[in-house]
């Protein structure tokens, strides 16, 4: 009896959750605007109330799938009793109503972390910044309780197995790059509530950069995190061996990724000048609303894709209305109180001020770029004007050269001074770098491939100017210091972490450039004793076999592979039908490497013991991912910088802010 009542105890901590959310949303914005301590007071508490009733919520719902509890209808639809436990447990966001609570439990995490961590914030500021968390957790609660309830029961008539996870999600893909995309999603919503927040008290000023730079770059962090995983779940487990197709649920996650970007360089300028006021809390709105805007998308069913989750329309009209309540309602109060924030501040050309601009505009431009590619097909198909298709043709036309004018600039960024330098200075000291960069990317191709290609050349220049304009930029660094030692020394985690992201950027670059052009495919058909060669490499059909897993059973290939008098290694790609669903899967083999993955997918069954293969050569094909992951780690060791703390411990002096009152 007790495992049947966790469903209820799970729905009734989120009824819990809901009510301590619009607490949260509702009196501390009161207080701070009625300047009542006691009100502002409820902020904190709050917010780990709601943290703590989400946790019961979502692990009692995981306790459903690991008891197999098929009376409820989520367990049911994605769960059996052959389903290996650990996708059992992350079978709690394999789906729609899940896919939410894990939303709605990071949100509230969130929460808490900047109730725990932000205890020097201003008592007015941290009332406000929780308050408009508590807005948005209310609406999503609202959406889960109201549309989604993932509690929901098929008492009396339970049946007596599940229908299974869908096959595509039992990976262990599954395991983090949900959790990872969504905490980069769900992040953003906390530097949007600082710039609402800082709107509505009419001050926006290097104090308050200092609070939102570290959640920012975490968030954003998060976000890099979770599109490479997803990029590195759909290259081996779909069995095409692409990492990127413009599909609109990828570029859902890309779009905040995107503007997150260009506001971490606003943020940057708004600390250190003063300038760009309205435009980064503008951007903080944009951000996290394309965040809200890719929740929609694959969340509403307007969408098929194997990323997209719910296909109701009353969920896909909640979520349209909640987008546009808080766009709208923060625009409104943007239009507002802007004009008592703005500030402007004197900068010349050239200048570090006038170069992160145009790269904010060029990422904006790249944004919206993206955003009509993948918006405008629905809205025509909305209005019954037609069906059209936009895919990687158009995408590419236009993404490509403006990444290319958008990497140009960011490599004058760092040589450039702030508010103004002399053009022959900046000439000079970048004349080197840029030289090299030509030089070398030049050569490459011939070096590597034997054949000049414009493609990759124009590819690795850019990864290469990149590269070395960091590097001008730290050796000037370090001739100015007394010693290199004690220019090691004063180089702060902010300026390690800006050189750790814009050398990920280089590394994804140049991967990029290399396997999009460099990349071998051939579909073959291969027996047993037959063998073919792939860019140098024989690979021989030793045996065929058959293999059971947990939950499904598998036809499986032995294959050899040689390279040049080296001893062979074996590789063993599968073909696998999930028993529940009947539903056949490519497992991958791969050979993965720094400089070069190989890759093996089977496919039907031609007859006669021979098999359909598709092989594949991919150089470089790594470096996409671990150019994230520096980019990733570049966001978080920025946030280690001291300043920050001691921006926080002087958020509450007077002296030297800026403030205008209502």
């Amino acid at each position: 009896m007790l495992p049947r009542l966790i469903p209820e105890l799970g729905h009734f901590a989120l009824i819990l959750a809901l009510g301590m959310a619009l607490i949260q949303a509702v009196v501390p914005l009161a207080g701070a605007a009625t300047r009542r301590p006691l009100w502002m007071a409820y902020a904190r508490p709050m917010a780990l109330g709601q943290f703590v009733f989400l946790l019961i919520a979502f692990f009692t719902l995981m306790a459903s799938f690991l008891l197999d509890d098929f009376s409820v209808a989520y367990v049911a639809d994605n769960a059996n009793s052959m389903l290996p436990w650990y996708y059992k447990a992350t079978a709690v966001w394999g789906s729609h109503e899940g896919s939410v609570l894990l939303w709605c439990l990071m949100l509230g995490g969130w929460s808490f972390a900047v109730s725990r961590f932000s205890r020097r914030l201003p008592r007015d500021m941290l009332a406000r910044v929780l308050g408009v968390m508590g807005a948005v957790s209310s609406g999503f609660l609202l959406f889960v309780l109201l549309t989604s309830n993932p509690f929901a029961r098929l008492l009396p008539d339970v049946p007596g197995e599940g229908a299974d996870l869908n096959p595509l999600l039992q990976d262990v893909g599954l395991i983090i790059h949900p959790p990872m995309l969504y905490m980069g999603y769900v992040g953003f919503s906390v530097v949007f509530a600082f710039a609402i927040a800082a709107l509505l008290e009419g001050r926006i000023d290097a104090a308050w950069t200092r609070w939102a730079r570290p959640w920012t770059n975490v968030a954003w962090a998060f976000l890099t995190v979770g599109i490479a995983l997803g990029s590195w779940w759909a290259y081996y487990e779909l069995g095409w061996g692409g990492w990127w197709f413009w599909d609109p649920v990828e570029n859902a996650s890309l779009l905040p990724w995107l503007a997150g970007t260009a506001l971490m360089h606003s943020l940057a300028v708004t600390e250190k000048r003063g300038s760009f006021k309205n435009w980064t809390a503008l951007l903080a709105i944009f951000t996290f609303s394309l965040s809200l805007l890719g929740t929609f998308l694959v969340r509403s069913g307007v969408l098929t894709s194997v990323h997209a989750f719910a296909n109701d329309p009353a969920r896909g009209t909640f979520i349209l209305v909640l987008l546009g309540l808080t766009v709208g309602v923060s625009l409104l109060i943007f239009a507002l109180r802007a004009p008592r924030v703005a500030h402007a501040t004197a900068f010349g050309w050239p200048s570090r001020d006038a170069l992160l601009l145009i790269n904010n505009i060029l990422l904006v431009i790249m944004t919206v770029t993206v955003l009509l590619g993948t918006v405008y097909p629905l809205i025509l198909d909305a209005l019954n004007l037609g069906k059209i298709s936009v895919g990687p043709p158009y995408f590419n036309t236009l993404f490509v050269p403006l990444t290319a004018l958008l990497c140009l600039f960011m490599g004058l960024g760092p040589l450039a001074r702030w508010k103004r330098m002399p053009g022959r200075e900046l000439w000079r000291r970048l004349a080197v770098a840029g030289l090299g960069a030509l030089v070398l990317g030049a050569l490459a191709p011939l070096i590597y491939h034997g054949r000049w290609d414009p493609w990759v050349s124009l590819g690795l220049v850019l990864a290469l100017w990149l590269v070395l304009s960091l590097a001008r930029d730290l050796l000037d660094k370090l001739r100015q210091a007394r010693s290199p030692a004690t220019g090691l020394r004063r180089l702060t985690p902010a300026y390690w972490g800006m050189l750790l992201g814009h050398l990920g950027l280089a590394v994804t670059l140049v991967g990029v450039t290399v396997v999009s052009n460099y990349n071998v495919e051939r579909n073959v058909r291969l027996a047993v004793g037959e063998q073919v060669e792939v860019a140098g490499y024989t690979f021989a059909m030793r045996s065929l076999g058959k293999r059971r897993g947990p939950n499904f059973v598998a036809d499986v290939a032995t294959i050899a592979v040689s390279h040049a008098g080296d001893a062979p290694f074996i590789m063993r790609p599968e073909k696998r039908v999930y028993l529940a669903r009947r539903m056949p899967m490519t497992d991958v083999a791969l050979s993965p490497g720094l400089w070069r993955d190989l890759y093996v997918a089977m496919g039907e069954d031609l007859g006669d013991g021979a098999w359909a293969l598709r092989i594949q050569y991919k150089p470089f094909v790594r470096w996409l991912w671990l150019g994230a992951l520096l980019m990733a780690a570049g966001g978080v060791l920025a946030v280690a910088d001291r300043r920050y703390r001691r921006g926080k411990a002087r958020a509450s002096r007077p002296a030297g802010v800026e403030e205008v009152n209502a």
